[in-house]
Protein backbone atom coordinates (compact mmCIF):
# COMPACT_ATOMS: atom_id res chain seq x y z
CA UNK A 1 0.00 0.00 0.00
CA UNK A 2 1.23 3.53 -0.72
CA UNK A 3 2.10 5.60 2.36
CA UNK A 4 -0.69 7.67 3.82
CA UNK A 5 -0.27 11.38 3.18
CA UNK A 6 -0.76 13.05 6.58
CA UNK A 7 -1.90 16.24 4.85
CA UNK A 8 -4.45 14.84 2.43
CA UNK A 9 -7.81 16.58 2.15
CA UNK A 10 -8.96 15.68 5.68
CA UNK A 11 -12.50 16.25 6.91
CA UNK A 12 -11.31 17.35 10.36
CA UNK A 13 -9.00 19.98 8.88
CA UNK A 14 -11.71 21.18 6.52
CA UNK A 15 -14.20 21.43 9.38
CA UNK A 16 -11.81 23.58 11.41
CA UNK A 17 -11.24 25.78 8.38
CA UNK A 18 -14.99 26.22 7.83
CA UNK A 19 -15.29 27.47 11.40
CA UNK A 20 -12.56 30.08 10.88
CA UNK A 21 -13.59 31.29 7.43
CA UNK A 22 -17.32 30.67 7.26
CA UNK A 23 -18.36 33.57 9.48
CA UNK A 24 -16.39 36.02 7.36
CA UNK A 25 -17.70 34.75 4.03
CA UNK A 26 -21.24 34.39 5.29
CA UNK A 27 -21.02 37.91 6.58
CA UNK A 28 -19.89 39.36 3.28
CA UNK A 29 -22.64 37.46 1.47
CA UNK A 30 -25.23 38.98 3.81
CA UNK A 31 -23.74 42.43 3.35
CA UNK A 32 -23.79 42.03 -0.42
CA UNK A 33 -27.50 41.19 -0.25
CA UNK A 34 -28.15 44.16 1.99
CA UNK A 35 -26.23 46.48 -0.28
CA UNK A 36 -28.17 45.36 -3.33
CA UNK A 37 -31.57 45.47 -1.60
CA UNK A 38 -31.23 48.76 0.23
CA UNK A 39 -28.74 50.62 -1.95
CA UNK A 40 -25.14 51.56 -1.37
CA UNK A 41 -22.69 49.50 0.67
CA UNK A 42 -20.84 49.97 3.91
CA UNK A 43 -17.18 50.91 3.49
CA UNK A 44 -16.45 50.04 7.12
CA UNK A 45 -17.77 46.51 6.62
CA UNK A 46 -15.53 46.10 3.57
CA UNK A 47 -12.50 47.25 5.55
CA UNK A 48 -13.39 44.86 8.40
CA UNK A 49 -13.70 41.94 5.98
CA UNK A 50 -10.32 42.67 4.41
CA UNK A 51 -8.75 42.84 7.84
CA UNK A 52 -10.27 39.51 8.87
CA UNK A 53 -9.22 37.71 5.69
CA UNK A 54 -5.73 39.22 5.80
CA UNK A 55 -5.14 37.62 9.20
CA UNK A 56 -5.67 34.10 7.88
CA UNK A 57 -2.96 31.95 6.35
CA UNK A 58 -3.91 30.14 3.22
CA UNK A 59 -5.80 30.35 -0.05
CA UNK A 60 -8.69 32.52 1.14
CA UNK A 61 -6.45 35.56 0.61
CA UNK A 62 -5.54 34.50 -2.91
CA UNK A 63 -9.18 33.67 -3.66
CA UNK A 64 -10.25 37.07 -2.32
CA UNK A 65 -7.74 38.83 -4.56
CA UNK A 66 -9.05 36.91 -7.57
CA UNK A 67 -12.65 37.72 -6.68
CA UNK A 68 -11.78 41.40 -6.68
CA UNK A 69 -10.71 41.17 -10.34
CA UNK A 70 -13.99 39.65 -11.62
CA UNK A 71 -16.30 42.47 -12.75
CA UNK A 72 -19.67 42.80 -11.00
CA UNK A 73 -19.03 40.00 -8.47
CA UNK A 74 -18.60 42.31 -5.50
CA UNK A 75 -19.81 45.82 -4.71
CA UNK A 76 -17.06 48.34 -5.59
CA UNK A 77 -16.15 49.04 -1.95
CA UNK A 78 -15.46 45.36 -1.30
CA UNK A 79 -13.49 44.89 -4.51
CA UNK A 80 -11.36 47.94 -3.76
CA UNK A 81 -10.55 46.76 -0.24
CA UNK A 82 -9.87 43.14 -1.22
CA UNK A 83 -7.37 44.28 -3.84
CA UNK A 84 -5.29 45.67 -0.97
CA UNK A 85 -4.60 42.20 0.41
CA UNK A 86 -0.90 41.58 0.07
CA UNK A 87 -1.03 37.85 0.84
CA UNK A 88 1.18 38.33 3.88
CA UNK A 89 0.61 36.01 6.84
CA UNK A 90 2.30 35.56 10.24
CA UNK A 91 5.29 33.26 9.61
CA UNK A 92 5.77 29.78 11.01
CA UNK A 93 8.18 29.73 13.94
CA UNK A 94 11.57 28.03 13.88
CA UNK A 95 10.40 24.86 15.67
CA UNK A 96 7.52 24.52 13.24
CA UNK A 97 9.84 25.00 10.27
CA UNK A 98 12.16 22.26 11.52
CA UNK A 99 9.26 19.81 11.75
CA UNK A 100 8.03 20.77 8.27
CA UNK A 101 11.50 20.33 6.74
CA UNK A 102 11.92 16.96 8.44
CA UNK A 103 8.59 15.86 6.99
CA UNK A 104 9.69 16.84 3.49
CA UNK A 105 13.37 15.82 3.41
CA UNK A 106 13.74 13.39 6.31
CA UNK A 107 15.35 13.56 9.78
CA UNK A 108 18.80 14.41 8.37
CA UNK A 109 17.54 17.34 6.33
CA UNK A 110 20.01 19.84 7.82
CA UNK A 111 22.94 17.80 6.47
CA UNK A 112 21.73 18.54 2.93
CA UNK A 113 22.42 22.26 3.32
CA UNK A 114 25.54 24.18 4.18
CA UNK A 115 23.26 26.73 5.87
CA UNK A 116 19.51 27.21 6.33
CA UNK A 117 17.86 30.30 7.83
CA UNK A 118 14.92 29.23 10.00
CA UNK A 119 13.46 32.73 9.84
CA UNK A 120 11.55 33.33 6.59
CA UNK A 121 12.66 35.92 4.07
CA UNK A 122 9.04 36.23 2.88
CA UNK A 123 5.64 34.90 3.94
CA UNK A 124 2.77 34.48 1.49
CA UNK A 125 -0.67 32.90 1.20
CA UNK A 126 0.28 29.22 0.77
CA UNK A 127 3.78 29.09 2.19
CA UNK A 128 6.92 30.99 3.16
CA UNK A 129 10.38 31.37 1.66
CA UNK A 130 13.65 30.67 3.49
CA UNK A 131 17.17 31.55 2.40
CA UNK A 132 19.65 28.68 2.38
CA UNK A 133 23.05 27.69 1.01
CA UNK A 134 23.68 24.44 -0.86
CA UNK A 135 26.54 22.11 -0.04
CA UNK A 136 28.46 23.54 -2.99
CA UNK A 137 27.91 27.13 -1.82
CA UNK A 138 25.02 28.21 -4.08
CA UNK A 139 22.42 30.63 -2.68
CA UNK A 140 18.99 29.02 -2.49
CA UNK A 141 15.36 30.03 -1.99
CA UNK A 142 13.34 27.31 -0.25
CA UNK A 143 9.56 27.75 -0.44
CA UNK A 144 7.90 25.69 2.28
CA UNK A 145 4.14 25.14 2.20
CA UNK A 146 2.06 25.70 5.31
CA UNK A 147 0.47 22.55 6.81
CA UNK A 148 -3.00 21.34 5.78
CA UNK A 149 -3.18 23.59 2.73
CA UNK A 150 -5.07 21.01 0.64
CA UNK A 151 -7.85 20.91 3.22
CA UNK A 152 -7.79 24.70 3.49
CA UNK A 153 -8.11 25.10 -0.28
CA UNK A 154 -11.15 22.84 -0.48
CA UNK A 155 -12.80 24.52 2.50
CA UNK A 156 -12.13 28.02 1.15
CA UNK A 157 -13.35 27.18 -2.34
CA UNK A 158 -16.56 25.80 -0.85
CA UNK A 159 -17.06 29.06 1.00
CA UNK A 160 -16.31 30.98 -2.17
CA UNK A 161 -19.19 29.19 -3.89
CA UNK A 162 -21.52 30.86 -1.38
CA UNK A 163 -20.52 34.24 -2.79
CA UNK A 164 -20.91 33.07 -6.37
CA UNK A 165 -24.32 31.56 -5.58
CA UNK A 166 -25.50 34.82 -4.00
CA UNK A 167 -24.15 36.72 -6.97
CA UNK A 168 -26.10 34.57 -9.45
CA UNK A 169 -29.35 35.46 -7.70
CA UNK A 170 -28.89 39.22 -8.05
CA UNK A 171 -29.49 39.71 -11.77
CA UNK A 172 -25.77 40.10 -12.50
CA UNK A 173 -24.45 41.52 -15.75
CA UNK A 174 -21.77 38.81 -15.83
CA UNK A 175 -22.40 35.09 -15.32
CA UNK A 176 -19.43 33.94 -13.21
CA UNK A 177 -19.91 30.16 -13.32
CA UNK A 178 -17.03 29.57 -15.74
CA UNK A 179 -14.90 32.09 -13.84
CA UNK A 180 -15.48 30.11 -10.63
CA UNK A 181 -14.21 26.93 -12.31
CA UNK A 182 -11.05 28.72 -13.47
CA UNK A 183 -10.31 30.23 -10.05
CA UNK A 184 -10.71 26.82 -8.40
CA UNK A 185 -8.50 25.04 -10.94
CA UNK A 186 -5.66 27.52 -10.67
CA UNK A 187 -5.69 27.71 -6.85
CA UNK A 188 -5.59 23.90 -6.63
CA UNK A 189 -2.65 23.80 -9.02
CA UNK A 190 -0.67 26.18 -6.82
CA UNK A 191 -0.57 23.53 -4.09
CA UNK A 192 1.64 21.29 -6.22
CA UNK A 193 5.20 22.56 -5.92
CA UNK A 194 6.46 19.77 -8.18
CA UNK A 195 4.29 21.22 -10.93
CA UNK A 196 5.60 24.69 -10.10
CA UNK A 197 9.16 23.36 -10.49
CA UNK A 198 8.24 22.20 -14.00
CA UNK A 199 6.77 25.64 -14.72
CA UNK A 200 10.05 27.26 -13.68
CA UNK A 201 11.98 24.87 -15.94
CA UNK A 202 9.58 25.71 -18.78
CA UNK A 203 10.20 29.45 -18.38
CA UNK A 204 13.94 28.94 -18.14
CA UNK A 205 13.79 27.20 -21.52
CA UNK A 206 11.45 29.74 -23.14
CA UNK A 207 13.40 32.79 -21.93
CA UNK A 208 16.93 31.42 -22.16
CA UNK A 209 17.85 33.91 -24.91
CA UNK A 210 16.27 36.95 -23.20
CA UNK A 211 19.13 38.98 -21.64
CA UNK A 212 16.68 41.29 -19.84
CA UNK A 213 14.98 38.44 -17.93
CA UNK A 214 16.38 35.89 -15.47
CA UNK A 215 14.63 32.73 -14.30
CA UNK A 216 15.82 30.77 -11.22
CA UNK A 217 17.13 27.26 -11.68
CA UNK A 218 15.36 24.36 -9.93
CA UNK A 219 17.02 22.00 -7.41
CA UNK A 220 14.87 18.84 -7.71
CA UNK A 221 16.95 16.89 -5.16
CA UNK A 222 15.86 19.45 -2.53
CA UNK A 223 12.24 19.72 -3.66
CA UNK A 224 9.03 17.80 -2.96
CA UNK A 225 5.33 18.37 -3.54
CA UNK A 226 5.34 20.84 -0.62
CA UNK A 227 8.92 22.15 -0.73
CA UNK A 228 10.35 23.97 -3.74
CA UNK A 229 14.03 24.87 -3.83
CA UNK A 230 15.20 27.34 -6.48
CA UNK A 231 18.25 29.50 -7.04
CA UNK A 232 18.21 32.67 -4.98
CA UNK A 233 18.46 35.46 -7.54
CA UNK A 234 20.05 38.62 -6.23
CA UNK A 235 17.73 41.55 -6.83
CA UNK A 236 15.96 44.59 -5.45
CA UNK A 237 12.26 45.33 -5.15
CA UNK A 238 10.78 46.79 -8.30
CA UNK A 239 8.61 49.57 -6.89
CA UNK A 240 11.44 51.91 -5.75
CA UNK A 241 12.62 52.08 -9.37
CA UNK A 242 9.57 54.17 -10.23
CA UNK A 243 11.80 57.07 -9.10
CA UNK A 244 14.58 56.16 -11.56
CA UNK A 245 15.30 58.02 -14.79
CA UNK A 246 13.08 57.40 -17.82
CA UNK A 247 15.61 55.19 -19.64
CA UNK A 248 15.87 52.84 -16.65
CA UNK A 249 12.11 52.63 -16.23
CA UNK A 250 11.69 51.96 -19.95
CA UNK A 251 14.33 49.21 -19.86
CA UNK A 252 12.60 47.48 -16.95
CA UNK A 253 9.18 47.85 -18.61
CA UNK A 254 10.57 46.34 -21.82
CA UNK A 255 11.88 43.41 -19.79
CA UNK A 256 8.45 42.96 -18.19
CA UNK A 257 6.74 43.12 -21.58
CA UNK A 258 8.99 40.46 -23.08
CA UNK A 259 8.83 38.26 -19.97
CA UNK A 260 5.04 38.13 -20.33
CA UNK A 261 4.32 38.36 -24.07
CA UNK A 262 7.11 36.15 -25.48
CA UNK A 263 5.97 33.04 -23.55
CA UNK A 264 2.34 33.72 -24.44
CA UNK A 265 2.61 34.70 -28.11
CA UNK A 266 5.19 32.04 -29.00
CA UNK A 267 4.41 29.19 -26.57
CA UNK A 268 0.85 29.79 -25.33
CA UNK A 269 1.92 30.22 -21.68
CA UNK A 270 1.16 33.10 -19.32
CA UNK A 271 2.34 34.13 -15.90
CA UNK A 272 -1.09 34.67 -14.33
CA UNK A 273 0.04 36.73 -11.36
CA UNK A 274 2.08 39.68 -12.70
CA UNK A 275 2.13 41.91 -9.64
CA UNK A 276 5.03 43.92 -8.27
CA UNK A 277 6.04 41.30 -5.67
CA UNK A 278 6.80 38.70 -8.32
CA UNK A 279 9.64 40.69 -9.87
CA UNK A 280 12.97 41.97 -8.61
CA UNK A 281 15.55 44.07 -10.44
CA UNK A 282 19.07 42.79 -11.06
CA UNK A 283 22.04 45.06 -11.70
CA UNK A 284 24.80 44.57 -14.25
CA UNK A 285 27.14 41.87 -13.01
CA UNK A 286 25.07 41.67 -9.79
CA UNK A 287 27.25 44.52 -8.54
CA UNK A 288 25.73 46.88 -5.99
CA UNK A 289 25.30 50.34 -7.45
CA UNK A 290 25.75 49.19 -11.04
CA UNK A 291 23.21 50.01 -13.74
CA UNK A 292 19.86 48.18 -13.46
CA UNK A 293 20.09 45.52 -16.18
CA UNK A 294 16.78 43.63 -16.12
CA UNK A 295 14.29 41.69 -14.02
CA UNK A 296 14.21 38.44 -12.11
CA UNK A 297 10.92 36.63 -12.75
CA UNK A 298 9.75 34.93 -9.54
CA UNK A 299 6.95 32.58 -8.45
CA UNK A 300 5.66 30.04 -10.97
CA UNK A 301 2.60 28.75 -9.13
CA UNK A 302 -0.01 30.63 -11.17
CA UNK A 303 0.87 29.59 -14.73
CA UNK A 304 -1.77 29.03 -17.43
CA UNK A 305 -1.07 26.97 -20.56
CA UNK A 306 -3.41 27.71 -23.46
CA UNK A 307 -4.14 25.79 -26.64
CA UNK A 308 -2.84 27.39 -29.82
CA UNK A 309 -6.37 28.34 -30.93
CA UNK A 310 -6.80 30.60 -27.88
CA UNK A 311 -3.59 32.50 -28.66
CA UNK A 312 -4.82 32.70 -32.24
CA UNK A 313 -7.93 34.46 -30.92
CA UNK A 314 -5.76 37.06 -29.15
CA UNK A 315 -3.82 37.76 -32.36
CA UNK A 316 -7.01 37.77 -34.48
CA UNK A 317 -8.69 40.28 -32.16
CA UNK A 318 -5.63 42.53 -32.30
CA UNK A 319 -5.46 42.43 -36.08
CA UNK A 320 -9.23 42.78 -36.43
CA UNK A 321 -9.27 45.89 -34.25
CA UNK A 322 -6.21 47.27 -36.02
CA UNK A 323 -7.82 46.98 -39.49
CA UNK A 324 -11.50 47.38 -38.48
CA UNK A 325 -12.17 43.84 -39.69
CA UNK A 326 -15.44 42.97 -37.91
CA UNK A 327 -15.48 39.39 -39.14
CA UNK A 328 -12.04 38.74 -37.65
CA UNK A 329 -13.09 40.35 -34.35
CA UNK A 330 -16.19 38.14 -34.11
CA UNK A 331 -14.13 35.08 -35.01
CA UNK A 332 -11.75 35.91 -32.12
CA UNK A 333 -14.59 36.09 -29.59
CA UNK A 334 -16.03 32.82 -30.88
CA UNK A 335 -12.60 31.20 -30.66
CA UNK A 336 -12.41 32.17 -26.99
CA UNK A 337 -15.80 30.62 -26.27
CA UNK A 338 -18.20 33.56 -26.12
CA UNK A 339 -21.72 32.36 -26.98
CA UNK A 340 -24.82 33.93 -28.53
CA UNK A 341 -22.93 36.88 -29.97
CA UNK A 342 -25.21 39.69 -31.14
CA UNK A 343 -24.27 43.02 -32.67
CA UNK A 344 -24.96 44.92 -29.45
CA UNK A 345 -22.97 42.44 -27.36
CA UNK A 346 -20.05 42.57 -29.80
CA UNK A 347 -20.04 46.37 -29.58
CA UNK A 348 -19.96 46.13 -25.79
CA UNK A 349 -17.12 43.60 -25.78
CA UNK A 350 -15.22 45.88 -28.16
CA UNK A 351 -15.32 48.71 -25.61
CA UNK A 352 -13.26 46.61 -23.24
CA UNK A 353 -11.12 45.11 -25.99
CA UNK A 354 -10.12 48.53 -27.34
CA UNK A 355 -9.18 49.56 -23.79
CA UNK A 356 -7.02 46.47 -23.18
CA UNK A 357 -5.48 46.53 -26.66
CA UNK A 358 -5.24 50.32 -26.86
CA UNK A 359 -1.46 50.65 -26.25
CA UNK A 360 -0.76 47.77 -28.69
CA UNK A 361 -2.82 49.38 -31.46
CA UNK A 362 -1.15 52.77 -31.18
CA UNK A 363 2.07 53.00 -33.24
CA UNK A 364 3.84 55.67 -31.19
CA UNK A 365 5.79 56.08 -27.97
CA UNK A 366 3.32 56.57 -25.12
CA UNK A 367 2.52 55.60 -21.57
CA UNK A 368 -0.05 52.90 -20.81
CA UNK A 369 -2.52 55.44 -19.42
CA UNK A 370 -1.67 58.04 -22.10
CA UNK A 371 -2.67 61.09 -20.10
CA UNK A 372 -5.40 59.47 -18.01
CA UNK A 373 -4.88 59.62 -14.24
CA UNK A 374 -3.77 56.19 -12.99
CA UNK A 375 -6.58 56.21 -10.40
CA UNK A 376 -9.12 56.64 -13.20
CA UNK A 377 -7.52 54.27 -15.71
CA UNK A 378 -10.15 51.92 -17.13
CA UNK A 379 -13.01 53.19 -14.96
CA UNK A 380 -14.84 54.93 -17.79
CA UNK A 381 -14.67 51.82 -19.99
CA UNK A 382 -15.71 49.54 -17.14
CA UNK A 383 -18.72 51.76 -16.41
CA UNK A 384 -19.80 51.78 -20.07
CA UNK A 385 -19.50 47.99 -20.30
CA UNK A 386 -21.44 47.52 -17.07
CA UNK A 387 -24.27 49.83 -18.17
CA UNK A 388 -24.54 48.18 -21.58
CA UNK A 389 -24.63 44.66 -20.14
CA UNK A 390 -27.36 45.67 -17.69
CA UNK A 391 -29.58 46.30 -20.72
CA UNK A 392 -28.40 43.35 -22.81
CA UNK A 393 -28.53 40.63 -20.15
CA UNK A 394 -25.76 38.60 -18.50
CA UNK A 395 -22.75 37.45 -20.52
CA UNK A 396 -20.86 34.30 -19.61
CA UNK A 397 -17.10 34.85 -19.39
CA UNK A 398 -15.39 31.77 -20.89
CA UNK A 399 -13.20 29.89 -18.44
CA UNK A 400 -9.96 30.28 -20.42
CA UNK A 401 -10.48 34.03 -20.74
CA UNK A 402 -10.51 34.76 -16.99
CA UNK A 403 -6.79 34.67 -16.25
CA UNK A 404 -5.81 36.18 -19.57
CA UNK A 405 -7.86 39.28 -18.80
CA UNK A 406 -6.73 39.42 -15.16
CA UNK A 407 -3.07 39.03 -16.06
CA UNK A 408 -3.20 41.66 -18.80
CA UNK A 409 -4.73 44.15 -16.37
CA UNK A 410 -2.15 43.25 -13.72
CA UNK A 411 0.71 43.78 -16.16
CA UNK A 412 -0.76 47.13 -17.17
CA UNK A 413 -0.80 48.09 -13.50
CA UNK A 414 2.95 47.44 -13.24
CA UNK A 415 3.55 49.63 -16.31
CA UNK A 416 1.48 52.34 -14.66
CA UNK A 417 3.66 52.23 -11.55
CA UNK A 418 6.82 52.57 -13.64
CA UNK A 419 5.34 55.37 -15.79
CA UNK A 420 7.06 53.71 -18.76
CA UNK A 421 6.95 55.36 -22.17
CA UNK A 422 7.37 52.80 -24.95
CA UNK A 423 6.10 51.95 -28.41
CA UNK A 424 4.04 48.99 -27.20
CA UNK A 425 2.73 48.44 -30.75
CA UNK A 426 6.21 47.68 -32.11
CA UNK A 427 7.09 45.50 -29.12
CA UNK A 428 3.94 43.46 -29.73
CA UNK A 429 4.51 43.23 -33.48
CA UNK A 430 7.99 41.86 -32.75
CA UNK A 431 6.52 39.29 -30.37
CA UNK A 432 4.04 37.98 -32.98
CA UNK A 433 6.24 38.47 -36.04
CA UNK A 434 6.30 34.78 -37.04
CA UNK A 435 3.01 33.77 -35.43
CA UNK A 436 1.05 30.86 -36.83
CA UNK A 437 -1.05 28.22 -35.11
CA UNK A 438 1.18 25.47 -36.46
CA UNK A 439 4.43 27.10 -35.33
CA UNK A 440 3.08 27.83 -31.85
CA UNK A 441 1.70 24.28 -31.44
CA UNK A 442 5.05 22.78 -32.41
CA UNK A 443 7.03 25.08 -30.10
CA UNK A 444 4.64 24.45 -27.24
CA UNK A 445 4.73 20.68 -27.63
CA UNK A 446 8.53 20.64 -27.61
CA UNK A 447 8.84 23.00 -24.62
CA UNK A 448 6.20 21.19 -22.53
CA UNK A 449 7.83 17.83 -23.21
CA UNK A 450 11.25 19.14 -22.19
CA UNK A 451 9.81 20.47 -18.92
CA UNK A 452 7.90 17.26 -18.16
CA UNK A 453 4.50 18.93 -18.60
CA UNK A 454 3.34 17.16 -21.78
Amino acid sequence: MPPVDPEQNRFSARAARYARVGVNVGGVAARMVGARLFGGSDQSNAVALTSALGGLKGPIMKVAQLMATIPDLLPPEYAEELQKLQAEAPPMGAAFVKRRMQTELGPEWRSRFQAFDLHPAAAASLGQVHRATSLDGASLACKLQYPDMQSAVEADLSQLEILFAVHRRMNPVIDTREAAKEVAARVREELDYQREAKHAALYADILRDEPLVRVPGVHPELSTRRLLTLDWLKGEKLLPFKKSDQDTRNRLATALFRAWWIPFSRFGVIHGDPHLGNYTVFRAGDIDGAEPAGINLLDYGCIRIFPARFVGGVVDLYRGLLTNDDARVVHAYETWGFKALRRDLIDTLNIWARFIYGPLLDDRTRSIADGVKPSEYGRREAFRVHQALKEQGPVTIPQEFVFMDRAAIGLGGVFLHLAAELNFHRLFEEAIADFSLETLAARQSSALSAAGLA
